[in-house]
């Protein structure tokens, strides 16, 4: 019980930024010795910081506003979504994430019959509203305008409920050592239970995120099932995709 109240305030904290002792006792019913000793136990993990009159976020990255990640590379989205969409039969479930990469696949799926998109994105919701032949799953939450996303502890518990096939992921960095990576606290925490749902989580992104890592970690690269880009991505990578068996999709290239 105690173990959820931290992980739910800690989450209320990040998203809020800075929130003051007394809103912690009143959000959460408990007395202000009880959140005292749960401070004191955050702090711990690093993510929070103390100060006058309460507690404040450390995780100083923010993420570049959504309608500026949507215009970039767009041409570079479009080809990865029209080859992603190779990845969805008829009759999946797939689950699409909050990044701006992710919603190019429906323009290629609403073809296809009986497939079921979940997601949290209100963007891929409003795209996927106008195919008739898709079934569609909105997981709800508290709306997040950064990511235009629905983020919160409502959200997790509605993805813990469901059966999803392919997971359709993207990241604000990749990398080899890190991973996938994310600067958002609450999107990489719904990010991180999603993949360890499924086996077959597939990476859509461009080549400007490889070699790149955000703050939090939330997939190993290892993990990953395909990895669709818009182009042949550097030896490196290419070296860890065959040691780790990982099926590759671009223009020109296809990896079984």
């Amino acid at each position: 019980m105690r173990a959820e109240r931290l992980n739910a305030m800690e989450q209320y904290i990040l998203g809020k930024e800075t929130v003051s002792l007394e809103e912690l006792s009143t959000q959460f019913s408990v007395s202000m010795n009880t959140i005292r000793r749960d401070v004191m136990e955050l702090l711990s993990r690093g993510n929070i910081r103390k100060v006058y009159g309460g507690v404040s976020s450390t995780l100083i990255n923010r993420p570049v506003g959504f309608s500026v990640r949507a215009q970039k590379n767009s041409r570079a989205k479009q080809i990865i979504g029209r080859l992603a969409s190779q990845l969805v039969s008829d009759g999946a479930s797939i689950f699409l994430d909050s990044g701006s990469t992710t919603p190019y696949i429906l323009q290629h799926i609403g073809e296809k019959n009986g497939v079921t998109v979940i997601t949290h994105s209100l963007t891929a919701l409003y795209a996927a509203s106008s195919l008739s032949n898709l079934n569609i799953i909105a997981l709800g939450g508290i709306y997040a305008p950064a990511t235009s996303s629905f983020t919160g502890i409502s959200t997790l518990d509605a993805l813990s409920r469901l059966s999803i096939q392919t997971i359709f992921i993207s990241a604000t960095g990749v990398s080899i050592e890190n991973g996938l990576t994310n600067s958002t606290y609450l999107e990489a925490e719904i990010k991180r239970s999603v993949v360890q749902r499924g086996n077959r989580v597939v990476l859509m992104a461009d080549q400007s995120k490889f070699g790149h890592s955000a703050v939090i970690s939330f997939c190993p690269f290892e993990q990953l099932y395909a990895i669709v880009t818009d182009c042949l991505p550097s030896e490196p990578y290419l070296e860890a995709i065959d040691r780790y068996g990982i099926r590759l999709i671009c223009p020109g290239h296809e990896s079984d």
